[in-house]
C-alpha cells in the first residue's frame, strides 16, 4: 500500500470539497490498496462500513439487489464517489487488478464538520467582533484550518469527538474571546468552576499543589487548540489545577450554564448502580480522582 496522493484527493467527493490543510492532513492517514482480477474488495463488508471506499484505478463490476450490475471504470465519473455508499449494494468484483482507496468514516466526518463550521459566518461573528478586544493575530477561519493546531488526532480524541456538530455551532456563537498576559492567573486550584477555555493563541501552565500547604507542582503546558477547566464543570467540583499564563495570548471562554447546556451531556455516559456493581463483580475497579485535600 502506498499514501494517497493530492492528486487522487482533489478528484473524489466529498473529499475535494476540504480545504488544503486537511487534504494534505488526510493524505498521511489514507492508503492507495493494490487488489488483483477476480477478489471482491468489499469482501470486508459490502454496505454500513466503518470506510468509504473509492475506485481509483481499474474496473468493478457492482451487484445490486435492485438494479442488476453496474460496471464502475475507475477514471469514470461515477468514480468521485464511494464504491459501498449504496444499500442496495451486494456484491463486487474485480474485473482487471484493480487500486482502491479506504478512508476511516469517522475521520472523515470530523473533518469535514471542522472546515464547514470554520467559515460558518453566524457561528464565528462573536469572535470577530468581541467589542473592546484586541485584534486577533488572524481570522477564525485561519486559526480552525490550521492542521497544526486542531490535528484530527486531537479532534477525535477530544471534547469536540464527543459533541454534536450543532452544538459545536452554538459554542462558538456563545464564546467571547479574552486577551490574556504572562503571568495571569486563568484559573485558580480550589475556586468555583465558572468557564470552559479553549486556547486560541499563547501558552499556560497547569499546576497542582496535593494538600493546602505542599508545593505546587508543573504537571502539564497546554498550547493553541487545546481546552481546558470541563472537569469542574461536569463534576461540580471545585477547580482541582491552577492554570496561569506562561506567553501572552488569547482565549475563548465558554460560561457554565453554557458549557452544562452545550458540552457536559455528550461528554457523560450514565450507567446505573445496578450495572457499576455487575462491572465490579467482573472485575472492573471504582477509580477515585478526587486530590486527598477534597475528601480529608
Amino acid at each position: 500500500m502506498t499514501t494517497a496522493a493530492l492528486t487522487i484527493l482533489n478528484t473524489i467527493e466529498p473529499i475535494a470539497k476540504l480545504s488544503e490543510g486537511r487534504k494534505q492532513e488526510l493524505a498521511k492517514l489514507c492508503f492507495v490498496e493494490k487488489v488483483s482480477k477476480g477478489v471482491n474488495p468489499l469482501r470486508m463488508n459490502v454496505t454500513h462500513a466503518k470506510q468509504a471506499v473509492y475506485l481509483i484505478k481499474g474496473e468493478l463490476e457492482l451487484k445490486f439487489a435492485k438494479n442488476g450490475k453496474v460496471l464502475l471504470r475507475g477514471e469514470g465519473p461515477a468514480a468521485k464517489h464511494p464504491i459501498n455508499c449504496d444499500d442496495n449494494l451486494v456484491d463486487s468484483i474485480a474485473l482487471t487488478d484493480v487500486e482502491i482507496l479506504r478512508i476511516d468514516n469517522d475521520l472523515l466526518d470530523i473533518m469535514m464538520t471542522w472546515d464547514q463550521l470554520s467559515t460558518d459566518e453566524e457561528a464565528l461573528k462573536n469572535l470577530r467582533h468581541k467589542s473592546g478586544d484586541k485584534k486577533p493575530n488572524r481570522t477564525p477561519v485561519e486559526w480552525m484550518r490550521d492542521t497544526s493546531v486542531f490535528s484530527v488526532e486531537k479532534l477525535q480524541s477530544g471534547v469536540f469527538s464527543k459533541v454534536p456538530v450543532a452544538n459545536i455551532e452554538a459554542m462558538f456563537q456563545r464564546m467571547e474571546r479574552i486577551s490574556t498576559v504572562a503571568g495571569q492567573v486563568i484559573i485558580q486550584q480550589g475556586a468555583v468552576g465558572d468557564y470552559y477555555y479553549l486556547v486560541e493563541h499563547g501558552s499556560l501552565l497547569v499546576s497542582r499543589a496535593d494538600g493546602i500547604n505542599a508545593a505546587s507542582m508543573l504537571v502539564a503546558e497546554l498550547h493553541a487548540g487545546d481546552a481546558f477547566g470541563e472537569e469542574a464543570l461536569v463534576s461540580d467540583n471545585k477547580r482541582n489545577a491552577t492554570v496561569t499564563m506562561k506567553t501572552d495570548g488569547q482565549l475563548l471562554r465558554l460560561n457554565k450554564s453554557d458549557f452544562v447546556e452545550l458540552l457536559k451531556e455528550p461528554m457523560l455516559i450514565h450507567i446505573s448502580r445496578e450495572v457499576a456493581d455487575a462491572k465490579i463483580t467482573n472485575g472492573a475497579l471504582w477509580l477515585d480522582a478526587r486530590l486527598a485535600s477534597e475528601y480529608q
